[in-house]
This record gives structure tokens, C-alpha cells and sequence, in this order.
């Protein structure tokens, strides 16, 4: 027995070997082929690029090129919100029409070359308006209007235009190619828009080898020109192809610009789901997303009547007319009212100001609202900041807002605002 003075000795023991700790997977758990749109854990902006942009100085293919075929045959590829979203898609169609209305965000041109500063401007202040305390005001989808990447569509350069600068943002990202992203420059193996096609056009949700190991899974539009169905919108997407200026999406045959790479696809897309939107009598929001603008008061980019006089056959065969089309490529806000031959009114926007450096400046300074003839005004303009536009859809009215990223996470006011009435076609 032992004593205070004479203790026993402890036999000692080998310790026994921990186990081995269980490798972290990279990924939550989740249910095979689930789409996943964001980091689980906040993290710092990045303050450079990995792949910097070297290829400025190469000649792109400044010819029209040819539109890939749609993953299903169908002259109207359709995608839906509830697609979008997965298993988890019938709910949150289920709560977004109980709640009585959508959010979403919509910008164009964030791609940028010298760093991901101002790209990281816009989309941290995206992301504040996750913070909402109405359920409701938070944003279902952001709809990308072109211009992911810069200069040219590679896929080296999605994981610092795309994947890095929107990690933080917990919702679905659908686009529209723009110029940029379908552009390759003389000798590249690569054909017009593979990088884009791989991270937006794909059967199934998976992780993009251009992601760098983020979470965010590809989008599974059907083709790069599309109707997306969401509670209270449809939005018609166009692809207007490769040259700076103008946007074209037919071979415009009959006219002094024509060409023999494109088809009549787009416009007969256009004129089948405007025909269904007759058809089915759908009470919503209409919105054409195509990249070049229309119209465009900036300095840099002009409009593109051709491509507008298409959209506007297939507008005119249906019988139907757009509340909003919605356009990039002028690195700027702009906004127009144009008022058709029935007295109908359309809101047609440009936000070409998500983060691509420098932005443009307008071709004249104008005090507005500025008519510009009878039939188009330009309402509003931007040229100094960099945004993004917050969309609110209900039953009966169309609102859009431009965010400059200037005014920081803790302002909520926009500086612009538009609204439709659904029923009416006219700005309230």
C-alpha cells in the first residue's frame, strides 16, 4: 500500500496510437447532381488575378461566327427557375408566388484585365442584399447581360473574371454571351464560346474545371439563346455575337449587311415564345436580356438598328411587345422609355457597369429626361459609376433599380427607379 513517503510506482503503459483523422471533404455533403452557388464560409476579396490577362494585343476574329446548337431540339429552349434550383426548386417557386413576388439582380460587363477591384465593388454589394430582414426582398437568380470574361472567351480566365469575384453570392448566376465571350483570337484551337458553353450551357450541374476548387457548380441553360421561366417573369435571351459594333443575330438577309455564317434561328426563337406567351396568355413580365444595346447614347459603342429591327418582326408577327429589354456592352447605366405604335411603353436599359475598367463616358452631356424623337426618351444616365440593377417582379408591376456599388452595404436607396405596370404596358 502506498504512503505520502514512499509511493508506488506507476506501471507505465504504452500510450496508445490516435487514430487517424478522417479526411475533410472538399465539398458539403450533398445530394448527387444537386447544383451548389456559393462558398459555406465568407472570405476576403482577392487583391490580384492568377492568370493575368496578357492577350490584349492579339487580333480577335471580328466576323460574325457561328451559333452553337441548342442541347435539345426545340426552336424554344426553355430552362425554369425550379430546374435551376434542383430538388430544392419546387419549394422555392412554391414560396417566391406565396410571398408575391421575385428579386433579382442583373448586370453586364464585369469581366476585367488589370484586376479584380472594381469587379469585387459591384459584387460585394450583391451580396449585401442577402442581409435582407424581408425574406422576400432577397434576390432569387442574377442574370449576367455578356461580357463574363475579357478580352477574349477562354476558359483560363473564368476562375478570376467569374468563379473567384462572385464566390460569396448564395444564388443561382444565368447569362447571355457577350462579345467577349464568343470572341478567339487568329490561330486560338479553341472555337467561339467554349469557355462559356462549358461553365453556362451543360446537360447537368457539375464542378467546372475552370472553378479552382469553389463549390459553384456549371449552369444548365439548353442553348445560348433561351426563355427562362421564373414566378412573374420570363425573360427572353439573345446572343448577338462577336463584332464590337453593331449586335447581330441573323444573317439580316435582304439588307446592306449581310451575312452567310448565321441563321434565322434567334428570330424564330423570339417570334415561338413570344406566340406561346399569346397562347398561353401569360399575365407577366416580359424582358428581352441581349448584350448589344439598341440603343446607346455612349461614347464608345453605338446602337444596332439592324438587330432591333429583327427583334421588333418577331415582336410585330406575335403581336406581343417586351415591358424591358435589357442590354451591356456600353460601359455605363443608361435608360430609355420607348413608346410603340399602340401607345404600349417598354423600359429598355443598359447596365454595362459590373466591373469592367474603365467605364464609358456619354457621347454628350444631357439634362434629361432628353427626348430623342417621338418615340424614345432617354430617362436617366451613369457614366461615372460602377452597379448593378435590383429587379422586383410581382403580379402587376415591373420595378427596376439601378445600385451604384459606390453607396456601400448599408444603403438600400437606388439611384434611379422604373416601373411598369404588367397590365397596362406603361411606365407608372
Amino acid at each position: 500500500m502506498a504512503t505520502k513517503s514512499s509511493p508506488e510506482k506507476k506501471a507505465k503503459h504504452p500510450k496508445k496510437p490516435k487514430p487517424p483523422k478522417a479526411p475533410v471533404p472538399p465539398v458539403p455533403p450533398i445530394p448527387s447532381g444537386q447544383p451548389i452557388f456559393g462558398q459555406p464560409t465568407p472570405s476576403p476579396d482577392p487583391t490580384s488575378f492568377k492568370n493575368p490577362v496578357t492577350d490584349q494585343k492579339f487580333r480577335g476574329i471580328n466576323i460574325p461566327s457561328a451559333v452553337p446548337m441548342p442541347l435539345i431540339a426545340a426552336v424554344e429552349p426553355v430552362l425554369t427557375l425550379a430546374q435551376v434550383y434542383g430538388s430544392a426548386g419546387a419549394a422555392k417557386v412554391a414560396a417566391l408566388e406565396k410571398a408575391g413576388q421575385l428579386v433579382f439582380h442583373s448586370v453586364g460587363d464585369t469581366g476585367n484585365v488589370t484586376g479584380p477591384q472594381t469587379q469585387s465593388l459591384v459584387a460585394d454589394k450583391m451580396v449585401s442584399d442577402f442581409t435582407e430582414a424581408n425574406a422576400a426582398d432577397v434576390p432569387s437568380f442574377f442574370f449576367h447581360l455578356g461580357d463574363v470574361v475579357y478580352f477574349f472567351g477562354e476558359s483560363t480566365f473564368y476562375y478570376d473574371q467569374f468563379f473567384e469575384p462572385y464566390r460569396d453570392y448564395a444564388a443561382p448566376i444565368l447569362a447571355i454571351a457577350g462579345n467577349h465571350d464568343g470572341v478567339v483570337y487568329a490561330g486560338d484551337p479553341a472555337t467561339t464560346l467554349t469557355g462559356f458553353v462549358e461553365n453556362f450551357v451543360t446537360p447537368a450541374p457539375v464542378q467546372s474545371p475552370d472553378s479552382g476548387g469553389l463549390f459553384r457548380t456549371t449552369m444548365i441553360q439548353p442553348a445560348v439563346y433561351y426563355t427562362f421561366e421564373a414566378p412573374f417573369v420570363r425573360i427572353l435571351a439573345l446572343y448577338s455575337n462577336v463584332l464590337e459594333d453593331p449586335g447581330v443575330i441573323s444573317s439580316q438577309t435582304g439588307t446592306t449587311q449581310p451575312n452567310t455564317v448565321l441563321d434565322s434561328r434567334q428570330v424564330d426563337f423570339l417570334a415561338a415564345a413570344l406566340k406561346r406567351i399569346k397562347a398561353e396568355k401569360f399575365a407577366g413580365a416580359i424582358i428581352i436580356a441581349v448584350h448589344h444595346p439598341p440603343f446607346t447614347g455612349g461614347s464608345t459603342h453605338g446602337g444596332s438598328p439592324l438587330m432591333l429591327a429583327d427583334i421588333d418582326s418577331a415582336c410585330t408577327a406575335a403581336g406581343i411587345w417586351p415591358h424591358a429589354v435589357l442590354s451591356g456592352h456600353s460601359h455605363n447605366y443608361q435608360r430609355f422609355t420607348r413608346t410603340f405604335s399602340n401607345g404600349e411603353h417598354a423600359a429598355y436599359l443598359v447596365a454595362g457597369c459590373g466591373g469592367h475598367s474603365p467605364l464609358s463616358k456619354m457621347s454628350s452631356t444631357l439634362r434629361t429626361p432628353f427626348p430623342i424623337d417621338s418615340t424614345l426618351t432617354l430617362e436617366n444616365y451613369d457614366a461615372t459609376d460602377f452597379g448593378y440593377l435590383r429587379i422586383i417582379v410581382s403580379a402587376t408591376a415591373l420595378t427596376i433599380e439601378f445600385h451604384p456599388a459606390a453607396d456601400g452595404a448599408t444603403t438600400k436607396t437606388p439611384n434611379d427607379t422604373v416601373t411598369i405596370d404588367l397590365a397596362t404596358h406603361r411606365v407608372v
